[in-house]
């Protein structure tokens, strides 16, 4: 859980030098550019679960300015708001821009997704909340694959639920309530170490193709 406390303390001295307002803005801000933006793909620590697990450690440390309740909502509606931008954005542009902005890494990445979404349709978008690239790339991929709207608005919302508001939750309950701080932290700390994990094997793999490329 190191990245956890790293990211808390950071968070933390962040809330303390620009204020509550900030802090909800760049937290939800961080969580649509890493959805709706591919900026997840690369540094999903970031922008994914240890953002959320630490934003949730932060609210229970700050309870009297930071309120679970705004922090959890807005990361919901940032993670649904950044899905519907790649739903909508594939579905208008189509899989040769897709193909045009992505490395050989990245369509490998881009074939794996479709696969697990033809496989698994309504819950692949649900699900793929939890894999770093399946979280950025499915949205594009039902887009693209002319999902149906409301099927996907669905599985969108109870995705971002699941994911955006959950985690948030789990890691406000990790800090907050003793009787449930060992299972928090496991559910928070898996969740972690596989976006670090995934988010470091993708940045080493783009690098060695560039290095080869050049």
């Amino acid at each position: 859980m190191t990245i956890a406390a790293a990211f808390d303390v950071q968070l933390t001295d962040f809330l303390n030098h620009v204020g509550v307002i900030v802090f909800y803005l760049a937290v939800w801000g961080l969580v649509f550019a890493g959805t709706g933006l591919f900026v997840g793909v690369f540094i999903p620590f970031i922008t994914g679960d240890s953002l959320l697990f630490a934003a949730g450690l932060v609210s229970a440390a700050a309870s009297e300015r930071v309120s679970i309740f705004i922090l959890a909502l807005g990361v919901g509606i940032a993670a649904f708001m950044g899905d519907q931008l790649g739903f909508i954005l594939g579905r208008h542009l189509g899989r040769p821009y897709l193909d045009a902005k992505t490395g050989p890494r990245m369509k490998k990445m881009v074939m794996r997704t479709e696969t697990f979404y033809l496989k698994y349709g309504w819950w692949s978008v649900v699900v793929a909340r939890f894999i770093p690239w399946g979280r950025v790339f499915v949205p594009w991929i039902a887009g693209i694959g002319k999902m149906d709207y409301f099927k996907f608005l669905t599985s969108n919302l109870v995705g971002a639920l699941a994911w955006g508001v959950g985690l948030t939750v789990v890691g406000y309950f990790a800090a907050s309530i003793p009787q449930v701080k060992v299972a928090a932290y496991i559910i928070g700390g898996f969740f972690i170490v596989a976006s670090l994990f995934f988010g470091v094997r993708t940045w080493l793999a783009d690098r060695r193709e560039r290095k080869a490329s050049q």
